[in-house]
C-alpha cells in the first residue's frame, strides 16, 4: 500500500522528541514493503494557523502521491486534516486516538469538530481498551479497533549502556519520564519519595511543574532529552515510575519493561492491560499511602527483571505494525 501518515506531532532537529513515538511505526511499515509519506507539524506552540497549514500540506501530498489509505494520528487536528486529504484523493481515512484527543471531547466545540472525523473514518483505532471504551461511549454505534504503537525491543534492550545517574546515585534509583504536568502526578510521586525516605528520584522531562520539583532532597530534574537518550536513562534506574492520574496507554512503562525494569504504573488507564504482577505494581494515583507502598514493593522486586521484558515482548512494535497494516489494508479494500 501507499500510506499517507498525517500527524500534528513529528520530530525535527529543533524538536527531536516531538512525536518520536511514531518513528518506529513508520520504519516497520516501510520494512513490510509499504510506502509511507508524511504530512506533519514539527512545532510546539505557535499560532493555530499551523493547523490550517497541516491540512493544506496533507491535501497537497494526497493529490500528489494518491495514497491507498490516509492514516491520521490524533482525532484533532490531524484527523480533520487527514479527512480533507482523504476526500481530496478518494482514499479512505483511518484515524488513531491517543488520549488527550479523547479527553478533549468534554469540550463541546472540540466534540463537534471531531464528529465528522469519527463518522467519516473507515476505521478508528484506540491505543488501549480503556481509551476505546471512552471513545465508543461518545458516539453511538462506533466500534474501535484496539492496537497500541508497541515498543522497539532492539532499541530498548538489556545491555544498554546506562546514563550517569545524578546526585549520590543512592538506591533505589527511581525514574519518571514524561512531561511535568498535573496529569502525570509528578508532585505526588515526589511527595511519596520523600515519605519513602531513601534512594534517589530523577525526572526526565519538562513542564509547568518543574519548579515544584527542583530543590527537593534526593530529587533531580534533568529536563527534556532526545528520545534516543531515553533508553540509557531507563537502563540506569531500578524502577520506572508512572503513577499518572490517568494514562491512556503508558508507553514509558512499556519501554522500561522492555529494558527489564520493574515499573510502578497507574490503575487509571491502559497500564493494567500490559503490566503483569511480575513486571510491576499498579497503584491508585489518588491514594498517597498506596503510592508509598507501591514504591516499597517495586524497589524490592528484581532489577533487572526478565519477567518485565517477557511481558513487553507481547507488544513488540513489529507485531503491532503488522496489526495496523492489516487494519489499513481492510480499509483500503473496502474503498
Amino acid at each position: 500500500m501507499r500510506i499517507l501518515l498525517v500527524t500534528q506531532m513529528w520530530p525535527s532537529p529543533g524538536e527531536p522528541d516531538l512525536g518520536s513515538f511514531l518513528l518506529p511505526l513508520r520504519r516497520e511499515l516501510l520494512a513490510l514493503g509499504h510506502g509511507v509519506d508524511v504530512a506533519a507539524i514539527s512545532q510546539r506552540g505557535g499560532s493555530p494557523a499551523k493547523y490550517a497549514r497541516l491540512t493544506a500540506d496533507a491535501v497537497r501530498t494526497a493529490r500528489r502521491t494518491r495514497p491507498d489509505v490516509v492514516f491520521a494520528h490524533f482525532l484533532l487536528p490531524a484527523g480533520a486534516a487527514g479527512l480533507a486529504a482523504a476526500r481530496a484523493s478518494g482514499a479512505p481515512l483511518v484515524v488513531m486516538a491517543h488520549g488527550t484527543d479523547v479527553a478533549n471531547l468534554d469540550r463541546a466545540p472540540l466534540r463537534a469538530a471531531t464528529r465528522p472525523v469519527v463518522r467519516g473514518a473507515a476505521a478508528v483505532i484506540a491505543n488501549s481498551r480503556w481509551l476505546a471504551d471512552r471513545l465508543e461511549a461518545r458516539y453511538a454505534g462506533l466500534a474501535c479497533e484496539v492496537c497500541d504503537l508497541g515498543v522497539d525491543l532492539a532499541e530498548f534492550a538489556p545491555g544498554t549502556q546506562p546514563a550517569a545517574w545524578p546526585g549520590d546515585g543512592a538506591h533505589p534509583r527511581l525514574l519518571c519520564v514524561g512531561s511535568l504536568l498535573e496529569r502525570k502526578n509528578v508532585v505526588g510521586l515526589a511527595d511519596a519519595f520523600a515519605t519513602l525516605g531513601r534512594g534517589s528520584l530523577t525526572y526526565v522531562g519538562d513542564g509547568p511543574l518543574r519548579g515544584a520539583l527542583e530543590g527537593r532532597p534526593g530529587v533531580t530534574v534533568v529536563g527534556r532529552v532526545p528520545h534516543a537518550e531515553v533508553p540509557s536513562w531507563i537502563a540506569a534506574c531500578d524502577v520506572l515510575c508512572q503513577p499518572s492520574v490517568v494514562e491512556p496507554f503508558g508507553l514509558a512503562a512499556l519501554e522500561a519493561m522492555a529494558l527489564e525494569r520493574t515499573v510502578v504504573g497507574t490503575t487509571e488507564g491502559g497500564p493494567p492491560e500490559f503490566v503483569t504482577p511480575a513486571a510491576g505494581v499498579l497503584v491508585d494515583p489518588r491514594d498517597p499511602a498506596a503510592l508509598v507502598a507501591a514504591l516499597e514493593r517495586a524497589a524490592a522486586m528484581p532489577s533487572p527483571n526478565p519477567a518485565a521484558r517477557a511481558a513487553a515482548a507481547e507488544h513488540d512494535v513489529a507485531r503491532q505494525a503488522r496489526r495496523m497494516a492489516e487494519i489499513l489494508a481492510r480499509a483500503a479494500r473496502r474503498a
